[in-house]
């Protein structure tokens, strides 16, 4: 099961967790963890790219552990980008929850 905590401050995500592994197919074949993968790792990128900014990043050596933290000092301007990217990753997680709910919990 993968497990997602995304963590909010006045309503803005500050950080988000991603842990475990989906098992729904075999390595190297597993739909959903490739979903969350391609989800979150697109979103990181562009928000690094658009917004401008260095993301704090932990990985797990194996993988199944992902925390991204959005640092306090940034502009207006690369808040509200890097918001609506965080934003637009939830709902995109959590399409793939409604869809493979048994491989994938989301707590925000």
């Amino acid at each position: 099961m993968i497990y997602v905590d995304i963590y909010r401050q006045h309503s803005q995500i500050k950080q988000f967790t991603v842990t475990g592994h989906a098992k729904s197919g075999p390595y190297g074949y597993d739909l959903v963890c490739a979903g969350v993968s391609a989800v979150t790792f697109g979103s990181v990128n562009a928000i690094m790219e658009l917004g401008e900014m260095d993301l704090p990043i932990e990985q797990g050596g194996e993988g199944g552990f992902l925390r991204v933290t959005v640092p306090q000092k940034v502009t207006v301007d690369a808040m509200k980008k890097a918001q609506t990217l965080l934003e637009g990753m939830v709902i995109s997680l959590k399409t793939i929850e409604k869809e493979y709910g048994e491989n994938i919990y989301i707590h925000d």
